[in-house]
């Protein structure tokens, strides 16, 4: 399916969020997918990502997750300067302007002619995180959630009864796990954690371990691994379309 992309600045409470916007290029009703990058933003490897679901006959919105933190526009690279810039602004933003972001979205989505109405969220690293926490808003149908970081733990801040995990009785939709058996950022204990939290309520979830190492869906480095990558994205094709093709 042929595609076009373009951007929406999106007013929130927390300042203006740059969100890229890929779609079919069409005049016919398609779901949308709010989908979150890892910590540096709308790099190549994310773009082509998201630009892959949108080729399947999705909306996929992108928005710059520290855009509060960040010019409109940036992109950190992916070396140690681009890393320690991503965590610190992870760790400065707060944890409930991601619920508002997600909510401008949302509330955005909506409103497009060539939106069906129907909404899911899907993400890599701490996007998956992210798209985990945009899974509390109940017009999110379905997530597909990639090696989420930070479930595990208190590393994003937040207030008493505001960490993602501590919420799980808001999600209503569908959720897919992916994991890497050698993600040294999400160890086996860790997994094992989130795992047996999500068992003890009555969230309908699938779990995937696959061979490999954080970070496996990233293009053109030499933790990725174009194998599994097709997989998981076949798994999260089924997911949108059972939950959210409408």
């Amino acid at each position: 399916m042929r595609i076009q992309s373009e951007f929406v600045d999106l007013k929130t409470p927390t300042g203006t969020m740059r969100t890229y916007v890929h779609r079919p290029k069409s005049e016919s009703k398609f779901p949308a997918i709010l989908f979150y990058s890892e910590i540096f933003q709308q790099t190549g490897p994310i773009e082509r990502a998201a630009k892959i679901m949108a080729s399947h006959g999705f909306i996929v919105l992108v928005p710059e997750v520290f855009h509060e933190l960040n010019e409109i526009g940036t992109v950190l690279n992916y070396d140690d300067a681009g890393r320690d810039k991503g965590n610190a602004d992870k760790s400065e933003k707060d944890v409930q302007a991601y619920d508002t972001d997600n909510q401008a979205m949302v509330d955005w989505v909506k409103t497009q002619k060539w939106s069906n109405g129907n909404i899911g969220a899907m993400g890599f690293c701490i996007g998956g995180h992210l798209a985990f926490r945009a899974a509390l808003n109940p017009s999110v149908k379905a997530t597909a959630c990639f090696y989420a970081t930070d479930l595990h733990t208190n590393t994003i801040p937040n207030k008493p009864g505001q960490h993602s995990m501590e919420r799980l009785e808001d999600i209503k939709g569908e959720l897919l796990m992916i994991w890497g058996k050698q993600d040294n950022h999400v160890p086996t204990e860790d997994r094992k954690k989130i795992y047996n939290q999500l068992l003890d309520t009555s969230i309908k979830f699938s779990w995937h371990e696959f061979n490999a190492q954080h970070a496996f869906m990233r293009d053109g480095e030499d933790r990725y691994d174009a194998e599994i990558a097709s997989l998981c994205y076949q798994l999260s094709f089924s997911l949108f379309n059972r939950t959210i093709r409408g």
